[in-house]
């Protein structure tokens, strides 16, 4: 009997050792998970394709009465130097945007109040002129890899409190959207057939269900002067390493049905040799994710940027062993860090979107991508996919597909 009491204790201590030890494992990835899936869920504001620009006769232009007589709201580009209404021309300045609002101007930002003397048929040129036809191997040809547009084309943005990017400033970004034009995640154009973003941006979905979008700069209007231009996935390629509960090696390849037409506002970004290290302090993530996190927070209708400083590897895996991920946490060479400065980050709804710094000559290379962070806006750095860490694996990925690298190397 006395030994059969012992047993039972015996067993009864190791029942519980068991489970302190299977509760401290599991406090721990209970930890991480908070981190790498409850501040990594997809999906940003649904971007809302607009009525077609070409109004019906139904619904004429906004007419605003000012001091110097009427004026019609029509888009920026059809009116000129004079104010007045013109035929749409090649790329030039066209004077300031302002994107506060203001309930005596114009209700879309990018139209403009323009006298209409000698009027051209504003109803049957609302539209930027389209290309027809396939696109030629010149139109799809990137003209040189990573060249920033400053400050964007066309306009120079005033109001723009929110770090708002120029139009075309950045020119190799993308969404990922749903086929029910919700905004997934961001990415990069590395070629103009093939677009580089984080595996967790596409894990478990369809490439069916993707479409990519290039040259979008506000997402509730069609009136920029350079259309955007959407493409399908054919090939979804994720590494065969990603973890989808840490988020290592989070790296995918998007291979598209057809090139992208290469202009102003569309364009490829350099990738750095493997195993690079960028110590800058002046590079860039850009997007349209939330401002801050969980319902407070308003997802950008234009496209932002962030100017963010490199952290070094040690220093930002210390600085997050000081949140709760613990003392135990190590972090994957498969990532860099960024920001940590407060109230400057990118948020919820960036994922996949593209870290850029410069090398000089107003060139960028895409050194990170967007993958996850401990909250948003505190004085924690944010964590990137290492793009120098797959440079290879990109290589060899882009080659066996039967395209070259020449459109993001410098």
């Amino acid at each position: 009997m006395m030994i059969l009491h012992t047993v039972i204790i015996l067993l009864i201590s190791i029942y519980f050792s068991n489970v302190n030890g299977q509760r401290q494992g599991s406090d721990l990835d209970q930890r991480i998970q908070d981190v790498f899936y409850n501040l990594n869920t997809r999906g940003f504001d649904t971007i809302v394709d607009p009525e077609p620009e070409n109004l019906p006769p139904t619904q004429a232009p906004q007419v605003l009465e000012e001091s110097g007589g009427s004026c019609k709201c029509v888009p920026y580009w059809r009116c000129n130097n004079n104010n007045q209404l013109s035929q749409p021309t090649e790329s030039r300045f066209y004077g300031e945007i302002d994107v506060r609002y203001n309930p005596e101007s114009c209700q879309d930002v990018l139209d403009v109040c323009c006298k209409f003397e000698n009027e051209v048929n504003v109803q049957q040129t609302q539209s930027p002129p389209q290309i027809t036809g396939g696109p030629t191997e010149q139109q799809t040809t990137p003209k040189q890899c990573g060249v920033r547009n400053v400050g964007g084309i066309d306009f120079t943005l005033v109001g723009n409190t929110k770090s708002e990017a120029g139009f075309a400033e950045f020119p190799w970004t993308v969404a990922l959207l749903s086929s029910h034009k919700e905004c997934l995640c961001g990415g990069t154009l590395i070629h103009p057939q093939i677009i580089l973003t984080g595996a967790h941006c596409v894990f478990n979905i369809s490439q069916n269900d993707l479409i990519i979008r290039a040259g979008e700069w506000d997402t509730q209007t069609t009136k920029e002067r350079l259309p955007h231009q959407e493409r399908r996935v054919n090939t979804i390629l994720t590494h065969n390493e990603f973890n989808p509960k840490s988020l290592a090696n989070d790296i995918a390849l998007l291979f598209l049905d057809q090139p992208f037409i290469m202009d102003q506002h569309i364009n490829t970004v350099c990738l750095p040799p493997q195993g690079y290290v960028a110590n800058n302090r002046d590079c860039f993530a850009t997007g349209w994710g939330k401002d801050v996190f969980g319902k407070e927070g308003k997802y950008s209708v234009i496209m932002k940027k962030i100017e963010l400083p490199m952290v070094q590897f040690n220093e930002c895996q210390e600085r997050l062993k000081n949140t709760r991920l613990g003392k135990r946490f190590l972090l994957h060479p498969s990532f860099v860090c960024a920001g940590g400065e407060t109230n400057v980050d990118v948020c919820q709804g960036d994922g996949g979107g593209p870290l850029v710094c410069p090398t000089g000559n107003n060139r960028y290379i895409q050194v990170g991508a967007v993958a996850w962070g401990i909250a948003c806006n505190l004085n924690i750095p944010g964590v990137y996919m290492n793009v120098a860490y797959f440079r290879d694996w990109i290589d060899y990925n882009v080659r066996n597909h039967g395209y070259d690298s020449s459109s993001y190397t410098v």
